[in-house]
C-alpha cells in the first residue's frame, strides 16, 4: 500500500513551507488567492486526503454522530436510523451506530467509545434505568456533548427526549379490544422499570377501569419481544380459572406467538380471542390473518431527534435546552382484533 500524501509531500513538491501549504488549504487569507489554489490543485494531483481526526481536534467538531440502539436487526431501530441519517446527511453528518443488545455494560462501552470518537453528539435508546452507567452519562454532558433519547429514556436533567404517546397507545388498543366485546383482556408486559412499557401498561390499565372492568394482575405477562415468549404466555393465561378473551401485547413478535399458540389449540381467532400487539412490524400487515397493532411512527421519532440535535449544535452558548417531544401512536386495527370490519 503506497504511503498517504501529506502536507510536507506537497511543500516539497512546490519548494514552499508546509506551513504555507497547512494554511492555504485552510484557505487563510494570509496567503494569497494565486498560492491557495496552486497548493489545492497541486493537493488534489497528488492525491492528499486531510486527516479527518485532526481537523476534529482542530475545529472542535467532527461532523460524525453516534447512534446507540438496543439492536439493529429490527425494523423500528432500523428505521429510526434511517429518518436520522436522512435529517442529517444533508447538514454534513454522518453516522455512527452502535448497538447494546439490551447489555448494560455494551451501552457504557459504547457511550465512552463514541467520546472518544470526537462525534458531535449522541442519539440512543437506552438499555435500562439502572445508575450502572451514571459515570458514562456524565461523561458525554461533561463533554457538553449534545444528548437526545428516543424510544427508551431516562430521566437526566438537560437531556432531550423523543418519544410516543404510549399511554395513549396502550388505552386506545385495549378500548378498541373492549368495542368489540372482549372483558377479560389480558397484557404481556416487557420491563416495567422502562417508561414506554410501564405507559403502555398504564393505558391497558386505565381504559379498562375507564369502562367497568376491573383489573386483574394475574392478567398480566411480563415477557420478551420473541415469538417463544407470546406462546408462554397463552400457556399461563389458559391455566387460569377464568381465562381471558384477548390479549393486547406490548410487542408485536409476542402477539404473533400469542396467535400461533392459539391457532394450535384451535382458539377461532377473532370470533373466540382477539389479539393486537405494538410497533407496527411489516409482518403483521403481511400475514394472511394481520395483526393489529400501534404505529411508532419511527421513521418520524428519527427525523424528530435529528432535528432536536440540530437545535442543541447550532446554539451559540453552553446552556442544555431540555425538550420533551411526544408523537401521537396510530392504531391500525386488522384481522387478528376485528370481529365486525373484515
Amino acid at each position: 500500500m503506497s504511503e498517504k500524501t501529506t502536507i510536507y509531500d506537497i511543500a516539497k513538491r512546490l519548494n514552499i513551507t508546509a506551513a504555507t501549504v497547512s494554511r492555504a488549504l485552510n484557505n487563510s487569507p494570509k496567503i494569497k488567492k494565486s498560492t491557495r489554489e496552486l497548493v489545492q490543485e497541486t493537493a488534489d494531483l497528488m492525491g492528499y486526503k486531510p486527516n479527518k481526526l485532526a481537523l476534529a481536534l482542530k475545529s472542535g467538531k467532527s461532523n460524525n454522530l453516534g447512534i446507540i440502539v438496543p439492536r439493529v436487526d429490527n425494523n423500528f431501530f432500523g428505521t429510526v436510523i434511517r429518518g436520522i441519517e436522512e435529517e442529517l446527511y444533508p447538514h454534513g453528518y454522518h453516522v455512527i451506530i452502535s448497538q447494546t443488545h439490551d447489555n448494560p455494560k455494551r451501552e457504557n462501552e459504547n457511550l465512552y467509545a463514541l467520546i472518544d470518537a470526537q462525534v458531535d453528539g449522541i442519539l440512543m435508546s437506552v438499555t435500562d434505568v439502572t445508575d450502572e452507567n451514571h459515570d458514562a452519562f456524565q461523561n458525554v454532558l461533561q463533554k457538553n456533548v449534545p444528548l437526545i433519547f428516543f424510544d427508551r429514556t431516562r430521566h437526566i436533567d438537560g437531556v432531550s427526549s423523543v418519544t410516543i404517546n404510549d399511554f395513549k397507545g396502550g388505552y386506545l388498543t385495549t378500548k378498541h379490544l373492549i368495542n368489540e366485546g372482549c372483558r377479560h383482556i389480558a397484557h404481556l408486559s416487557r420491563d416495567q422499570s422502562l417508561d414506554i412499557f410501564k405507559n403502555r401498561f398504564l393505558g391497558y390499565k386505565q381504559a379498562l377501569l375507564d369502562s367497568g372492568i376491573p383489573f386483574k394482575e394475574e392478567y398480566v405477562i411480563p415477557i420478551k419481544s420473541t415469538v417463544e415468549s407470546g406462546k408462554e404466555a397463552v400457556d399461563i393465561l389458559l391455566r387460569l380459572e377464568t381465562p381471558p378473551d384477548a390479549i393486547f401485547s406490548s410487542s408485536d413478535f409476542a402477539a404473533l406467538g400469542a396467535i400461533e399458540e392459539l391457532k394450535e389449540r384451535n382458539i377461532d381467532i377473532p370470533n373466540e380471542f382477539c389479539v393486537a400487539g405494538f410497533s407496527n412490524e411489516p409482518f403483521t400487515k403481511f400475514m394472511e390473518l394481520s395483526i393489529t397493532s400501534v404505529d411508532q411512527s419511527p421513521l418520524e421519532m428519527g427525523r424528530m431527534a435529528a432535528r432536536v440535535f440540530l437545535e442543541q449544535i447550532d446554539k451559540t452558548d453552553t446552556t442544555r435546552i431540555e425538550k420533551k417531544v411526544v408523537l401521537a401512536p396510530e392504531l391500525h386495527i386488522r384481522k387478528s382484533s376485528s370481529r365486525t370490519t373484515f
